[in-house]
């Protein structure tokens, strides 16, 4: 994909998401409307019989109560305790009520005054409800009667029916017991009255007691309601032409997620149908503040449930979406999207045209949806198995809690099903915890396997494997055991030179030194004056040589010791060049060599030690005059840039150039290994040193037979 078409893409996205974020806003802007519309078509279907038939259910056991407070054939304190765990306890502070014996005196009142009251009709009282229970002489119900001064017959009848169930359920109930709780009602009739104030006020305690039935009665409400359906309708018709609109923008891009079957299609249509009671629930809980309520603080809860119902809409508008995005291939060509997206039709046309090559179709859809869905798991698995905590991890963690989010948020909107899905995903993630434990345990063995390997000193076995999380350390201790090979390396080859050290000085100093002996005592017999003055010329250059050699030795211990005290000062290095060639102008001229300059038009000025950096020149130059091959020409470039100088030195070898050229700088090492040439093998390495105090490098290449130095000093 180009970065026109994708950018592109990314735009529509984008817009796609404001449009869904637009959808679930509004939902939550309407939410004090959708709680007024669900209270008022609640309040009127709680006047129906059902509801006040429910509401009213609990006078049934408040017979039995009651009497037994007139009786006395029970101990008070069971009386207490059956009244406390009755919901006639709730229901006795609406009304009044009064209990006659058969000849019609009054046996018990709520308050006094309340008989004579209760002795007649509705319209004739100040009750707008009365119910009346009459018991024969052996505890049996007779009879109920309810009136009302607002309520009609039919409604009359329908309550008398309901109180006559719940009092049939409640003599069963306590026979299947042993023995009765409480007396019968016998030779008495209970009347109940309740005003119609009294009667709304208990209808609303009701239903907040009633915390999932009161709330389904309101969602029912709001889903009832004329402003719930516009403004579902038209957010619904939006966030679906979003999703075609979408799919129509994106021309012949075919996108996965929208070629769903069609069957896949009407179910997410019907399942949205089936479950917007919970929406409809949760906008009820939100308003009334019983969604969340776990914090103490109002504001905090009021925050965290309206985002809560946010995210909740978002994805309820993004299925939408998506089948408005899917539909759009219905609305261009409905046969041919039938033909090829639905399962039911293509299932017909293979039945009709060839069962086994659609069998294989499916088969291998259906095996490409698991490969991709594996791995994508296993994508994701392997991430966590290679986390780089060298990194931020703020990203990587909120990534794991939004996952973590998502999958508890859709549990929770399974409601009374959501303690067994959570638990299958209790499940599911211990299984995956300690599938993943296991692996870190094997990776963190590996390891430990590793730093042992190490610690025993085996620096030659190779690191290798997946390390996972820990391929940071892996990688350092790559590091530590290449580290360790070349500390080895250099303490062998240390060891090495100072035993060569040893056999070189030895040697160097032994040869002039055993010369001057041997003419010394050829000096002391010998009578012949021409023999003595070649003697003494010998001992001379020998003596020399010796002095040499030691002042030598002297200069590449203090550099390497770095105890050389230098006086840097503004220097041109071409004069300096200059001054060394006229110095030894004779050695050049009887090695027959020819230098060939390759200068800049003007001074190069550096800041360098005079003395040290005359002794690099002079020490390149003798080593040059020792070891080129007469005859020849040796060439000597400067170059100045804006960092720093560079000098090179070419000339051809007399010997074959067979050693190493990182070991050539070092002490008592010499290109004549035989050693045939004049020389202590300390030239190079105090050039190197000197070079190197001064703050510049010093390098030393060959290609066949051509001897390369190269020195560069950076620029004041």
């Amino acid at each position: 994909m180009d970065t026109r078409s994708k950018n592109s893409l990314n735009v529509r996205r984008l817009l796609s998401a404001a449009v869904l974020c637009v959808c679930a806003a509004v939902m939550l802007a309407f939410y004090p409307t959708f709680e007024k519309a669900g209270r008022e078509e609640a309040e009127e279907v709680y006047e129906g019989a059902v509801y006040l038939s429910e509401m009213l259910s609990p006078v049934t056991r408040g017979n039995y109560v009651l009497y037994n407070e007139i009786s006395r054939d029970e101990d008070e304190s069971q009386i207490r305790e059956e009244l406390e765990t009755s919901d006639f306890r709730r229901l006795e502070k609406y009304m009044d009520y009064s209990f006659f014996d058969d000849e019609g005196e009054a046996l018990l009142e709520s308050r006094s005054g309340v008989a004579g009251k209760l002795d007649g009709q509705p319209e004739n009282t100040a009750y707008d409800i009365q119910i009346s229970f009459s018991f024969d002489g052996v505890g049996v119900l007779g009879d109920i009667q309810v009136s009302s001064s607002y309520l009609d017959k039919e409604v009359q009848y329908q309550i008398e029916e309901a109180l006559l169930h719940d009092q049939q359920s409640l003599e069963r109930e306590w026979e299947a017991q042993e023995a009765w709780p409480m007396s019968m009602p016998v030779d008495v009739t209970a009347v109940y009255g309740m005003t119609r104030d009294n009667a709304e006020s208990y209808l609303s305690s009701y239903v907040s007691a009633e915390a999932y039935g009161g709330a389904y009665v309101y969602a029912w409400g709001i889903l009832e309601s004329s402003s719930f359906a516009w403004v579902m309708m038209f957010l619904t018709l939006l966030a679906a032409a979003a999703g075609v609109l979408y799919r129509i923008f994106s021309g012949d891009r075919q996108e996965a997620v929208f070629r769903a079957p069609a069957e896949l299609v009407c179910a997410a249509v019907l399942g949205l149908a089936a479950v917007m009671i919970w929406p409809a629930i949760m906008i009820w809980k939100t308003c009334s503040g019983e969604l969340i309520s776990s914090s103490g603080y109002a504001n905090v809860d009021r925050i965290l449930a309206y985002g809560l119902n946010f995210l909740v809409w978002l994805v309820i508008f993004a299925v939408i979406f998506w089948i408005g995005g899917c539909l759009r291939e219905f609305f261009k060509a409905p046969v041919d999207y039938l033909k090829e997206r639905s399962l039911l039709v293509r299932w017909v046309r293979w039945l009709l045209t060839g069962q086994k090559d659609f069998a294989g179709t499916v088969k291998e859809k259906a095996s490409g949806v698991f490969r991709k869905t594996k791995g994508a798991v296993k994508k994701q698995y392997e991430a966590l198995l290679h986390l780089d905590f060298r990194d931020r991890t703020n990203r990587l963690i909120l990534k794991i809690v939004g996952i973590n989010f998502v999958v508890i948020l859709i549990i929770s909107l399974f409601w009374g099903f959501g303690v067994w899905v959570l638990t299958i995903y209790s499940v599911l993630l211990f299984l995956f915890l300690r599938r993943y434990l296991d692996q870190v345990k094997q990776q963190y063995g590996q390891i430990l396997k590793t730093t042992s390997t190490l610690a025993e000193g085996r620096l030659d076995i190779p690191i290798e494997g997946d390390a996972g999380i820990f391929a940071p350390v892996q990688e350092e201790l790559v590091k530590i055991q290449s580290g360790f090979r070349k500390a080895v390396e250099r303490e062998v080859k240390s060891e090495r030179m100072k035993t060569d050290l040893v056999t070189n000085v030895s040697h160097d100093l032994k040869t002039p030194l055993t010369a001057i002996i041997t003419y010394v005592d050829l000096l002391k017999n010998e009578e012949d004056e021409e023999k003595r003055r070649e003697y003494i010329g010998i001992l001379e250059r020998k003596s020399q040589r010796l002095k040499v050699l030691i002042e030598d030795l002297f200069e590449i211990s203090k550099a390497t010791s770095r105890s050389v005290t230098l006086h840097f000062m503004d220097l041109d290095i071409i004069g300096l060049l200059k001054q060394v060639e006229l110095e030894y102008d004779r050695d050049i001229k009887a090695a027959d060599l020819h230098i060939r300059w390759s200068l800049p038009g003007e001074k190069v000025i550096l800041k360098l030690d005079s003395q040290k950096a005359y002794r690099v020149f002079e020490n390149l130059l003798v080593n040059i005059t020792k070891y080129a091959l007469p005859h020849t020409r040796v060439y000597i470039d400067v170059e100045e840039t804006e960092q720093e100088a560079v000098i090179r030195m070419k000339n051809v070898s007399a010997a074959e150039l067979d050693f190493d050229t990182e070991e050539i700088t070092d002490r008592f090492v010499r290109g004549d290994a035989s050693r045939n040439t004049e020389g202590s093998g300390l030239g190079l390495a105090i050039a190197r040193s000197f070079t190197e105090l001064m703050h510049g490098t010093l390098q030393i290449s060959t290609e066949a037979d051509l001897f390369r130095v190269e020195i560069r000093f950076p620029k004041p």
